[in-house]
């Protein structure tokens, strides 16, 4: 019996991911990264992202993982903690919550509604939380809170902004180990 490849369901935050993204070009490196496209890039709204996030996990057959940036944190967080299904529950092997974004921040997306107060509960899959100490949109404090409440391993990066373009990761493979991690179950 042969083991599935799992599905990277790619879960971008506020604007999308741009062309010098890691997720982008990890979604460009390999065909089993899916791109969840949002409705509407520039106001979000937790309701409809969290919506928009289940009817791709029922358009994939088991299993998946998540590769989340920003505002995709916080969507997962929320659909996982107060929407999922068992049967949606059942496909995820983990996430990689990369840079998750502080509601209470003064740089925190104005157009972004319904993703406060951030849900601080165990999440019913493996999670990987990935911070950076200098990130405008949330704080390491933050982070740790997150990753604790989550049950999720915490990792710091060191001073790498918001984790995004400008951070200069490129193809990321470090990153791209942790996911591999979740896929495989470790």
């Amino acid at each position: 019996m042969s083991v599935q490849k799992p599905t990277t369901l790619v879960l971008p935050g506020y604007l999308g991911s741009g062309p010098g993204h890691w997720q982008t070009r990890w979604e460009a490196l390999d065909p089993a990264f899916v791109r969840v496209r949002m409705p509407d890039w520039e106001h979000p709204s937790r309701d409809v992202w969290r919506r928009t996030l289940a009817a791709a996990l029922d358009a994939v057959d088991a299993p998946v993982v998540f590769a989340a940036h920003s505002l995709g944190c916080l969507t997962t967080a929320f659909w996982a903690s107060q929407y999922a299904s068992a049967a949606q529950l059942a496909k995820v092997a983990g996430a990689l919550l990369v840079a998750v974004p502080d509601p209470a921040e003064a740089h925190f997306p104005p157009d972004a509604t319904g993703f406060a107060p951030v849900p601080l509960t165990r999440l019913p899959f493996a999670t990987i939380v990935v911070a950076s100490s200098d990130d405008p949109y949330g704080g390491v404090p933050f982070s740790q809170t997150c990753a604790d409440a989550w049950g999720s391993r915490w990792i710091g990066i060191g001073a790498r902004g918001h984790i995004n373009a400008e951070s200069g990761l490129d193809d990321w493979d470090e990153g791209r180990g942790w996911l591999a991690s979740l896929a495989a179950g470790r």
